[in-house]
């Protein structure tokens, strides 16, 4: 399949969805796909030095630090090239431009920006009822697929657990911090780059959000 995006941010809110239609992305155009939560969640898992500091954060509902989420992300651009699709970072303004200032010294800008817009209202609601396999990391809504907390994961085996920041505190920083450092990297890239920013409603069914990014990453440049 010939595609003509390379390099593509997915961003949005927690819950709407990023991981799994960046998953489905990257297995339809074979492009790299990355997530800043995938990568901190396998260093916690391992109990790295790096873990740790991430569990620190993340644990409170809190963004980790712009430095750390960098050094992440710019490891893994350094050993697997400049095709990437990017899901949910940058989330800061300072991570933004960090991203940017990167790309720009390396010659390769970024050929899509997608924001999946989804309420606070849909938000707290998919929150507070999935659940997340402690083996694979596949979440799953638990009233939508008929799960419970201890289930077995329908993709691996695994056992079914909710989050350690998937509570009602958590959930209200998580929204404080996602309208205060969050939007503005969204209209950072409204404004910077209107010609390669895209909208999609992250309320619609999964099929139907994912044919829309489809058509988005392989239409042609221009």
């Amino acid at each position: 399949m010939n595609v003509s995006k390379q390099r593509i941010l997915l961003l949005g809110p927690p819950a709407s969805g990023k991981g799994t239609q960046a998953d489905r992305l990257s297995r339809a155009f074979a492009i790299p796909h990355v997530s800043t939560g995938a990568l901190l969640r396998s260093e916690c898992a391992r109990g790295t030095t790096l873990g740790l500091e991430a569990d620190s954060w993340t644990s409170r509902g809190l963004l980790v630090p712009d430095d750390l989420a960098v050094r992440v992300i710019t490891a893994w651009m350094t050993g697997n090239g400049p095709r990437f699709l990017l899901d949910g970072f940058p989330r800061t303004t300072g991570q933004a431009e960090h991203l940017d200032r990167a790309l720009e010294a390396a010659g390769t800008p970024l050929d899509l920006v997608i924001f999946l817009d989804l309420s606070e209202v849909e938000i707290a609601r998919r929150i507070m009822d999935r659940l997340t396999c402690a083996r694979c990391g596949t979440t799953f809504g638990g009233s939508l697929h008929g799960l419970k907390t201890g289930d077995t994961c329908p993709a691996c085996g695994g056992d079914l657990i909710r989050r350690n920041d998937d509570t009602a505190e958590a959930l209200a920083e998580r929204l404080r911090v996602y309208r205060e450092s969050t939007i503005p990297v969204v209209t950072h890239y409204r404004d910077k780059a209107p010609g390669i920013f895209h909208s999609i409603d992250a309320g619609e069914g999964s099929d139907e959000i994912f044919e829309k990014l489809s058509a988005l990453v392989a239409a042609n440049q221009g």
